[in-house]
């Protein structure tokens, strides 16, 4: 059987690290964004700005002991989303990564994706909490719109930034290992 010359191409293209790296990305930044902002900071809960949301969602006053208690458990209901993220953004690179484990981890390309990742939850976290729904606010108060979009222009930065560390990155083959076979030309690990 013959096989043509993309099919070799495709044989040797190392595991990619884009999906496992993003999906990182995302659990970290909901981690960053939950320990910081609503636990550290308390600037914020999940729903502590339901009295000015666009959606109906019951307001519970944070800074009541049943409004706290409320926000608290969606807090960790969030917390436990991210969570579950992270292991499975652990589980995909687990089973990509048979090789230089080490490597992997040092890798800008798998930090760039996380990073990536990270924006990427920025923004859709951002748009849809903050400015459709209206759940919370980073900063709520008469100048929160910009404290949100401070918080969207910061994903975009992280998107931009993980975009490039990934691009600088040095491709190797995370399943073999950097001294595979490669049909001549390093595929890009992405």
């Amino acid at each position: 059987m013959t096989t043509t010359r993309g099919e070799e191409r495709a044989a040797v293209r190392p595991a990619s690290l884009r999906l496992p790296g993003i999906v990182l990305g995302v659990g970290l930044g909901g981690f960053v964004d939950g320990i910081l902002l609503h636990q550290i900071l308390q600037w914020h809960h999940l729903l502590s700005s339901t009295n000015t949301d666009n959606v109906g969602v019951r307001y519970y006053d944070p800074k009541t002991v049943p409004g706290l208690e409320m926000n608290t458990l969606w807090d960790g209901i969030f917390h436990a989303v991210c969570w579950l993220a992270v292991l499975i953004g652990l589980a995909i690179l687990y089973s990509r990564v048979t090789h230089h484990r080490r490597r992997v981890w040092t890798s800008r390309v798998l930090w760039g994706w996380i990073l990536v990742g990270w924006g990427l939850f920025n923004l859709v976290e951002g748009i849809l909490d903050h400015h459709i729904l209206g759940i919370h606010h980073v900063y709520p108060g008469p100048d929160q719109l910009w404290w949100d979009i401070a918080f969207l222009v910061l994903g975009a930065l992280l998107v931009v930034g993980g975009w490039l560390l990934q691009r600088g990155g040095h491709s190797f083959d995370p399943v073999s290992g950097p001294d595979a076979p490669t049909g001549g030309r390093a595929p890009r690990n992405t």
